[in-house]
């Protein structure tokens, strides 16, 4: 989905196996707050990713609502590159031998889309983009040299912006009371998929909601680590604004009509955003080598909707269907500790994708199952401080879409090519 993963360079180095039990660095605040009573000293972590991802799209038939004359929709089908950069800041602090305090302030969910206005779907999406910032103070505690117990609460912000072109034609022949009206509309130049005509309407918004997480850490053996740490869903109502820019001879037509729809008004949306639960093992083989393993269950099926509600009784609201699905994130990586100074790092994971099939797959989530290899590189540069940075290539099968609108009835059909890597740094500092 549009969730974010790279909470840290130690993690991306092993495409994130493991997080939950192991204390690599103080991003245990976010992976586990069980984990941060692994940590004897304060502790501050410090990572930057970037996040670049590319995508081809093949047309295959994109095409305006057969009730409405039907027909190839016209437009670009160009490649797309967009990159984002995601920074994450953690700190511990023991309170006590038993008890660790942490706060972590992250991004974990962003990313946008971004398609020229011109292009063939551009009636479903020219700009999606979602923005958060989370804060999230945790406490742990060691119950016994086994068994640890951690809790936080998040406080996230919000803000997502969505656009789109408007078919000034498709909606005049699909709003005129009879012939006569629809003859109008032709003459005018109102005609479906006429890109002279289009408007274009973009809806932003924002919202502060809260959430809880907590973990658990039990040692197994000396050697071995199990950590389970669960997140809960969090429930955001955006409030913002929608900005219309009209065709002024679709503005004529809406006049005439009396309609005050495609008018500046105020919007709400809720976006239910999933609740997770990771499962992971931290084993020891030497003084050398740990393996680690992951799996992660995220209920994306809390997504079963992106409706926007307009502050306007002429504006109906705009929904798309989602129905997405829970889905499990799969990874296993190694860690090998060559000296005190240099440690390396792989990894490799399996990332379903929680969009059922191309029916319901849009072009602002164009997502698909992702296959992650990921290496990663330590550097230990005194006692207290040490430099960490990962890469990972996201392998992306060919993407199917076969998307209709449920406002207008038009189909954006075709393939996207994606491909994804990320590159991550991070300092960690220990201090008295």
């Amino acid at each position: 989905g549009f969730a974010i993963i790279e909470n840290s360079a130690s993690g991306t180095g092993v495409a994130y196996a493991g997080a939950a039990a192991s204390a690599f660095d103080a991003s245990v605040v976010w992976f586990n707050p069980a984990a941060m009573t692994q940590f004897d000293t304060k502790t501050v972590t410090a990572a930057a990713h970037v996040i670049n991802v590319s995508s081809g799209f093949k047309n295959r038939g994109t095409s305006l609502n057969p009730q409405l004359g039907g027909g190839d929709i016209e437009g670009t089908t160009e490649s797309s590159t967009h990159t984002g950069f995601i920074p994450n800041l953690y700190y511990i602090a023991p309170i006590s031998s038993q008890m660790t305090f942490g706060l972590g302030i992250n991004v974990p969910y962003g990313l946008e889309t971004s398609y020229d206005k011109d292009w063939v779907g551009r009636y479903q999406a020219v700009d999606s983009s979602v923005m958060s910032i989370n804060l999230n103070p945790s406490l742990a505690w060691e119950l016994d040299e086994k068994f640890s117990l951690g809790v936080g609460i998040s406080v996230q912000y919000l803000e997502a912006t969505l656009s789109n072109a408007i078919d000034t034609g498709s909606i005049c022949l699909a709003t005129a009371p009879n012939n006569a009206g629809r003859a109008q509309c032709i003459s005018a130049g109102l005609t479906p998929g006429n890109l002279e005509r289009d408007g274009f309407g973009e809806v932003s918004g924002d919202s502060w909601s809260f959430s809880f997480n907590a973990g658990l850490l039990y040692s197994l053996t000396p050697q071995t680590q199990l950590g389970v740490a669960y997140r809960s869903s969090i429930s955001h109502e955006l409030e913002g604004t929608a900005d219309f820019d009209n065709d002024p001879t679709f503005q004529q037509f809406l006049a005439a009509s009396g309609s005050n729809a495609f008018t500046n008004v105020d919007v709400k949306a809720d976006a239910d955003l999933p609740a997770t639960l990771s499962l992971s093992l931290s084993h020891v083989l030497n003084d050398k080598i740990q393996l680690l393993a992951d799996a992660t269950w995220t209920g994306w099926s809390s997504f079963e909707e992106l409706r926007v509600r307009y502050d306007n009784p002429d504006q109906p609201d705009s929904v798309t269907t989602e129905n997405w699905d829970d889905v499990i994130r799969y990874s296993l990586g190694v860690v090998y500790r060559h000296s005190d100074i240099w440690t390396y790092r792989a990894g490799v994971a399996f990332d379903e994708e929680p969009i059922p099939n191309e029916q319901f797959r849009t072009p602002r989530i164009p997502g698909n199952d992702r296959t992650w290899v990921a290496l990663g590189l330590g550097y230990r540069i005194n006692a207290n401080t040490e430099f960490n940075i990962g890469y990972a290539h996201l392998f992306v099968d060919e993407t199917a879409i076969d998307h209709t609108d449920e406002s207008l009835g038009h189909t954006t059909r075709g393939l996207y090519e994606p491909a994804v890597d990320i590159l991550s740094a991070q300092l960690d500092w220990k201090f008295d």
